[in-house]
């Protein structure tokens, strides 16, 4: 069986972080499925997802660590055509889809694993893809 929807997410700053954990958890539960896999994913060149834990600090610290590895004040040529280039490098190092595995109806993924969608290119309003597969 596979279930499939999605909802949107409007982002307000340039780079956020956003936990987007209970819509997907809501969406799951609507699939009825029991046992299987939950894929996560945004249709964007300049946003991503990834799993960690919801504390500010280390909210702070992922963006921080973003912004060392992709400085902004370098002559990206991209930037010739709509000055994003560090954006589109960003969703090189973060992946645009999460895969979770499905037991009991409910995900299963650690304690301090949140799903969040990561906003680059900000602001913008963002579709998140959802697929319940399973039985």
């Amino acid at each position: 069986m596979v279930y499939s929807s999605e909802f949107s997410v409007r982002t307000r700053d340039k780079k956020e972080l956003i936990d987007i954990t209970a819509q997907v958890r809501e969406e799951v539960a609507k699939s009825n499925i029991k046992n299987g896999i939950a894929m996560v994913f945004v249709p964007h060149a300049t946003a991503a997802l990834y799993l960690n834990e919801h504390e500010g600090g280390l909210m702070r610290d992922v963006l921080s660590f973003l912004g060392e590895m992709i400085p902004e004040n370098r002559p990206y040529l991209h930037n010739r055509i709509d000055d994003n280039a560090t954006a589109h490098l960003g969703s090189i190092i973060f992946k645009p889809f999460v895969v979770m595995p499905l037991t009991g109806g409910r995900l299963d993924v650690g304690t301090w694993q949140n799903v969040f969608l990561i906003e680059m290119d900000g602001p913008r309003t963002r579709r998140v893809i959802i697929k319940v597969i399973g039985e």
